[in-house]
């Protein structure tokens, strides 16, 4: 081996060792808590500045200050993030502020400058910092495997609940998680901090670059977290010796720089199981198959749910009520600045603008984008290359144009992503775009920026922002009133419920980080304009995390947090001491997550005779039933124009098969679902009929065999094609969106059906299923009782006016008074023609309103 690559080796090695304890941390803190511990970067900076400050600013013996750091103050920190709860959703939250909240904190303390005199603890060579891992790596291995810790960790991991019940103190086994996470990463920071830039937002992120490692061990294998580190470590370092001639030199030196950027982007797109969430029950299967079938989902914590309701949980508490909060205050706060000096607020309207673009993203579509300062940071690059051969009020709006499409970076991953992978890759995606284009000299070399023709001056250009940000808030108020608002808040909400009803959820994806992308450069564009000068650091992936926290305290979903926001930012920053910005936003996230109030306890209402209402309310069919043993004639209804599938008919399933592995869930199934009659699929638990209901919803496809309405196949179409088509569902598990009201999930059913006239069938539907009284159809459905959401989510399927209704175990949760009412609802609308499939555990409930039965045993039906 030559010289220069054993020095490179040895200096991939100290890269990818340092890159190895990061992994060990967070997979032991994920296993233990069920969280990805976003703030492990920042505790590796906070660490790295405090044995500075000790060793060099105080002169302490460098032992003694790596004892006091690594052994009490590393674990210290980690302790204090235990004390938030068992909660997943508060957890996260609680690690998103720890981060913005100890950046903020070493800013005032240490203030945004670099240092360069960070003592290394360990000699210069990567033969002790490897060993050092291996030592800790086989001491991890060990005490999980051998000790009565390491059963009780395991324990916690496949079910907490169950580990609780049995003794053990999951509390603990957490804590210790989060202490030895904590101390992983103080480590990592004092090893790196004498290699690179010691500053609070440069650290932080590199850290947080190479989750790569653990990501890549699927948050599970610590030998796969440490072989890959070495690897991309010693990658990394031998690819800074090859100097291609031509434009392709800049690329390549860019990524022997940040090769673990790029495998943390690989990582969060290939590997599918990291922290997405449990199959719903109905999807689980279950019976011999569900130990090897889904034994790692059940062992991996529910990460995503608790990602997803992570806008809930820093939705504004007693310490932040900005909802309560009127236009007035907010719109002083902005126009101020025109009458006075408005040079240090010149920033506000801008930044408004980029954080309502996490309004529609996050706030409400509900998708965690943590890469939006990407896109302003290419909008403010674009904006300032077209201005030099374009004005600038028009380099603007074609910058916009040119960035928007490039949403669909983020946008074509989030398709079949969420919760903790979809937080993943676009926080990925933004910081490729951050070090490979707006960071690099041959992307940014002999930018100039310039203001508009006539907006020179402050308060001219500050105008000029208030009128692009009052059109931003117009079009984006617009938007969440609208249809495709309420689409957009159903697919927040419950994703699976809003296909259920229609909504194209893929499509609406794209269309949500397209219109955020565009918002996001328009702010850019506008941010680097105010400055005069494009600054790749005002487009930092951390600061972008500082703004997502920002919306976060406010109100994802209120048009009023994002100028809000802005505001808080800006003046917090505005004086002479950096980071106090950070410091109030993470401090308030960290109150938010803590002491949120508990939700008010539903009120019941009354009871109606349902039954009776439904059959009197219906009209008459149009053609009478002939009832006979063989099926039932279907009424003759007129198809509407848009319908691919011309005249109603049956829903049939022909041959359907699907295994998990070796064990065989559908065998060869056939059923039938006639117009006019209710049929009834009843079996043990693990028989499949969930499954196979499923396959007729569109949410699992078969391995072989055809589901065809009407005759026509439709086996490969999405769920909300076939809900498009006349196929309705509901679900087990109740599918409602709290955030809408009774009469605007009902309105969803039937804007995104085939229904001309949505609003009288709204109100149609409402009267028949008794939800039309004031008292009810202007309630939000959070906290309503179960009876009531189980009509509610009737409303919305027969609001499409279907033809097939699908019945997921309907009567789950209810009393006998509600099981009566809704077994003469489904013999009403089987009476008009409708063809309704129920699968179902209440054998009264079936012998009450089923036409015909089938038995399912062993993936078949019983002849």
């Amino acid at each position: 081996m030559d010289p220069l690559t054993y020095d490179l080796v040895l200096a991939g090695l100290t890269v990818g060792s340092a890159a190895a304890l990061t992994g060990i941390g967070l997979i032991v803190t994920y296993r233990a808590t069920g969280v990805l511990n976003l703030a492990h970067g920042a505790i590796a900076m906070i660490c790295a500045f405090l044995l500075r400050q000790l060793a060099v600013g105080w002169g302490w013996p460098l032992p003694l200050a790596a004892c006091l750091t690594l052994l009490v103050a590393a674990p210290g920190l980690g302790l204090l993030m235990s004390f938030v709860g068992s909660d997943p959703a508060r957890a996260l939250a609680a690690t998103i502020g720890v981060l913005v909240l100890l950046i903020g904190v070493a800013g005032l303390v240490w203030g945004p400058g670099a240092r360069a005199d960070a003592p290394a603890i360990l000699p210069d060579t990567p033969w002790i910092q490897l060993a050092a891992v291996c030592v800790l790596a086989g001491a991890v291995a060990a005490v999980t495997r051998w000790t009565r810790f390491g059963k009780e960790l395991r324990a916690v991991v496949d079910n907490r609940a169950l580990a609780e019940l049995g003794g053990i103190d999951a509390g603990r086994v957490a804590a210790a998680g989060w202490a030895f996470g904590a101390f992983t990463a103080g480590l990592t920071g004092v090893l790196l901090a004498p290699y690179v830039r010691l500053d609070p937002y440069g650290l932080p992120l590199l850290v947080m670059e190479v989750m790569a490692v653990a990501v890549a061990a699927r948050m599970r294998s610590l030998p796969v977290a440490v072989g890959t580190a070495l690897v991309l470590g010693v990658a990394q370092a031998q690819l800074t010796r090859f100097h291609p001639s031509g434009r392709l030199d800049p690329l390549l030196q860019a990524l022997g720089s940040n090769l673990f950027v790029v495998a943390l982007l690989i990582a969060a797109l290939t590997m599918r199981g990291v922290g997405v969430p449990e199959p719903a029950a109905a999807l689980r299967p279950t019976g011999p198959a569900r130990g090897a079938v889904t034994g790692a989902a059940r062992r991996a914590p529910d990460t995503g749910t608790a990602l997803r309701a992570l806008a809930a949980t820093l939705r504004p508490g007693p310490v932040v009520r900005i909802r309560q909060l009127t236009w007035v205050p907010v719109a002083v706060l902005l126009v101020f600045p025109v009458v006075s000096t408005p040079h240090t607020a010149v920033a506000v309207p801008a930044l408004a603008v980029v954080l309502l673009s996490l309004v529609i993203v996050t706030g409400r579509s509900g998708q965690l984008a943590l890469g939006q300062a990407a896109y302003a940071g290419l909008g403010a690059l674009f904006a300032a290359r077209l201005s030099e051969r374009l004005p600038e009020l028009v380099a603007l709006p074609v910058a916009v144009a040119l960035v928007a499409p490039l949403g669909l970076l983020t946008g074509w991953p989030a398709i079949r992503r969420r919760g903790l992978a979809l937080a993943l890759t676009t926080f990925a995606v933004g910081t490729v775009v951050s070090r490979f284009v707006l960071t690099q000299p041959y992307a940014t070399s002999g930018v100039t920026v310039s203001r508009p023709a006539g907006f020179g001056s402050d308060r001219a250009f500050y105008t000029l922002e208030l009128a692009l940000l009052g059109c931003s808030l117009l079009a984006v108020a617009a938007l969440r009133r609208g249809r495709m608002g309420r689409a957009l808040a159903a697919m927040r909400d419950h994703e699976q419920g809003a296909a259920a009803a229609g909504v194209p959820v893929p499509r609406l994806k794209l269309l949500a980080f397209v219109l955020g992308a565009a918002l996001a450069a328009l702010g850019g564009g506008l941010l680097s304009m105010g400055a005069s000068a494009f600054d790749a650091t005002a487009y930092d992936p951390v600061r972008g995390l500082l703004w997502f926290a920002a919306l976060m305290i406010l109100g994802a979903d209120t048009l009023l947090a994002a100028p809000a926001a802005a505001v808080l930012l800006t003046v917090l920053d505005s004086g002479s001491h950096t980071g106090l910005a950070a410091t109030a936003v993470g401090a308030l996230a960290l109150l938010l997550t803590r002491f949120r109030p508990a939700a008010r306890p539903p009120r019941r209402l009354t009871r109606t005779p349902l039954g009776e209402r439904a059959r009197a309310r219906l009209p008459r069919p149009p053609v009478a039933l002939a009832r006979s043993g063989t099926g039932t004639r279907a009424p003759r209804r007129p198809a509407p124009d848009w319908a691919e599938v011309s005249p109603p008919g049956p829903l049939t399933a022909r041959g359907l098969r699907l295994s998990y592995g070796a064990f065989t869930v559908l065998d060869g199934v056939d059923l039938t679902v006639e117009p006019g009659r209710v049929t009834a699929l009843v079996g043990p638990n693990g028989a499949g009929k969930s499954t196979l209901f499923h396959c007729l919803c569109g949410t699992l496809r078969p391995a072989s065999g055809r589901v065809a309405l009407a005759g026509t196949d439709i086996t490969r179409r999405s769920a909300h094609a076939r809900t498009r088509l006349g196929v309705a569902r509901t679900f087990q598990q109740l599918a409602v969106f709290p955030s809408l009201t009774v009469a605007e999930q009902v309105r969803i059913g039937a804007e995104q059906g085939r229904v001309r006239d949505p609003g009288r069938t709204v109100e149609s539907v409402l009267r028949l299923l008794d939800l039309d009284g004031a008292s009810v159809r202007d309630r939000y459905t959070a906290g309503l009782p179960t009876g009531l959401l189980r009509r509610v989510e009737l409303a919305r399927a027969l609001a499409g006016q279907p033809y097939v209704l699908l019945l997921d175990e309907p009567a789950a949760g209810l009393d006998a008074d509600e099981a009566r009412a809704l077994a003469g609802v489904l013999s009403a609308l089987a009476a008009h023609g409708t063809a309704v499939l129920v699968v179902e555990h209440d054998l009264d409930l079936v012998a009450e309103i089923a036409d015909t039965v089938h038995t399912m045993k062993a993936g078949r039906i019983s002849p």
